[in-house]
């Protein structure tokens, strides 16, 4: 089997389909469970696009555009709490234009996943909270139990 990289097959194809692997896209998808389908980004990329990109010196992320500026892009994966700022177009590869979720595709397009999208970034600050909190009480939890 060859193995090619993401840019060489959507230089190839236009658009590849892959598993989910990691959990900074929790709860839109799953590991082991869901797919999604990467396509060639065509001109520069909106607010809730979810984008392939790649983050230096070789590893590649799915995560959500928060905010579209001049010269980059701030990103944030779904169940994640620190942004991530100074994503240029250069480092994108390529757009989330559908997934499957339990054996059902969806293209970025259904309404349903816009509201969804909309939702969930609007409720970042209060997820964030929440996520910072339960981070604090597991720290303390451990510290108890090692004493």
């Amino acid at each position: 089997m060859i193995k090619t990289s993401y840019e060489e097959e959507l230089n190839r194809k236009g658009s590849f389909t892959y598993t989910n692997v990691g959990i900074s896209m929790l709860p839109l998808l799953c590991q082991g469970r869901d797919l999604f389908t990467i396509s060639k980004k065509q001109g520069r990329c909106k607010r809730f696009d979810v984008v392939l990109y790649k983050r230096p010196p070789a590893s590649y992320v799915l995560h959500r555009v928060v905010e579209v500026r001049e010269d980059s892009y701030v990103i944030l994966g779904d169940n994640c709490i620190n942004k991530e700022y100074g994503i240029k177009d250069e480092d994108i590869i390529g757009v989330m234009t559908s997934f499957v979720r339990k054996g059902k595709e969806y293209p970025v397009t259904h309404k349903g996943y816009c509201i969804y999208a909309r939702v969930w970034y609007f409720l970042y600050p209060v997820r964030k909270m929440w996520m910072k909190a339960k981070i604090k009480a597991l720290s303390r939890f451990r510290k108890r139990n090692e004493n």
